[in-house]
């Protein structure tokens, strides 16, 4: 379940760097003109490796690297990490994508109803891209407890 996560956000990143390298994607009008050229391309790029970034630390939630900090790292290696220096960044990280991905879909006046955005082909390429995304936040949420489950039972089981 940990490599959805990872895997649900790919789909959104390539239409995304799609847009940033110059393929029209279906925006028109003044978001057309918008997005082209250098900021954008900075702006998807970012944005790609940052949502890939923290698609791939929910890995720690499953591996042991989630647990205890590795050897390898000056300082720090060996570790035990606190779960709740886990579990709170992980369950705000599910509640807010979760909530904006919710936003974005849900608002009738919402960015999804702008004239400009693709509509048609390019509109359902779009869409298919981002559903996804709204199984990344339910899915963080479940391996959240389940990893806080576990981390107390094992607290538990250690005394």
């Amino acid at each position: 379940m940990a490599w959805a996560t990872v895997l649900c956000t790919v789909p959104s990143c390539v239409w995304r760097l799609s847009l940033g390298f110059g393929v029209d994607v279906g925006f028109t009008g003044r978001l057309g003109t918008l997005y082209q050229g250098t900021p954008i391309m900075v702006y998807v790029l970012m944005l790609s490796v940052a949502s890939q970034a923290a698609a791939c630390l929910t890995l720690g939630l499953v591996r042991p690297w989630g647990e205890q900090v590795p050897h390898w790292i000056p300082r720090l290696g060996g570790r035990r990490i606190p779960p709740l220096v886990v579990v709170v960044p992980a369950a705000t990280g599910a509640l807010a994508v979760t909530g904006l991905c919710a936003a974005v879909t849900l608002a009738p006046a919402g960015p999804l109803a702008n004239p400009d955005f693709p509509h048609g082909p390019a509109g359902l390429i779009m869409d298919a891209c981002y559903a996804p995304l709204l199984a990344w936040g339910p899915l963080v949420a479940v391996l959240t407890l389940a990893y806080a489950r576990r981390r107390r039972a094992g607290a538990g089981t250690a005394s």
